[in-house]
């Protein structure tokens, strides 16, 4: 099989993390490196992992954690479709089995809250785990003056965890935002859409989604 650990180390693979992140940087987005794809990976595998998936089905969302924003290296207008594409050149390439390079395209072409929908398993882990990764380093301005809203909302959370109870069938992203940097509104004008998604993921995992800020639930 295939890994996690092949695929992270592959250089072509790293080759196309840093010229992607590269492009988002010239854009002015945030973070879009191996900090975030390693946390989406580690992430989208623990959260099937507590669910009882079976090991080849948590590292193919492993696989899909390190390969769901290469498609930036093209643009970042439909970069999961072209980070669907770009995957399945180099898992075909890699002799990834055809019924595992369908199930990581599949869950990386799904990933994006524009055209993404959580297809299967692995489609609403990955979802799940990238819109849950907001956090302060994730910033690149160091000018707090000329800060734009992704900035600031990204910047004022302070402490972010996402929690998956099994047994009360509930994953739980649970932040702590400085509103004198961002207020809680600022949070919902541009993650609202990926809240939803998140909520969509967790219940084709058979789960409720609730989003915690400051200790109220929100959602």
């Amino acid at each position: 099989m295939i890994s996690y650990q092949t695929i992270k180390k592959n250089e072509s693979v790293r080759e196309y993390i840093i010229a992607a992140d590269e492009s988002l940087k010239a854009l002015g987005y945030t973070e879009h490196s191996f900090a975030h794809i390693t946390k989406v990976a580690e992430c989208a595998g623990e959260i099937l992992e507590s669910l009882g998936y079976p090991e080849h089905t948590v590292e193919l969302a492993k696989i899909a954690g390190v390969l769901h924003d290469i498609g930036n290296l093209v643009n970042r207008s439909e970069h999961s479709q072209s980070g669907a594409v770009m995957a399945f050149r180099i898992l075909d390439n890699l002799g990834m089995p055809a019924k595992d390079i369908a199930t990581v395209v599949t869950a990386i072409g799904n990933h994006d809250e524009g055209t993404g929908i959580p297809v299967n398993a692995v489609a609403a882990a990955l979802i799940i785990a990238d819109k849950s990764d907001v956090r302060r380093t994730r910033v690149r301005n160091s000018d707090f003056s000329t800060f734009d809203i992704h900035d600031r909302v990204n910047y004022s959370v302070t402490e972010s965890s996402l929690g998956v109870f099994a047994d009360k069938k509930l994953i739980e992203l649970k932040l702590t935002i400085d509103t004198e940097i961002s207020s809680v509104m600022n949070y919902f004008e541009i993650f609202l859409g990926r809240m939803l998604m998140c909520r969509r993921a967790a219940e084709m995992l058979g789960l409720t989604f609730e989003l915690n800020i400051n200790n109220q639930q929100i959602i």
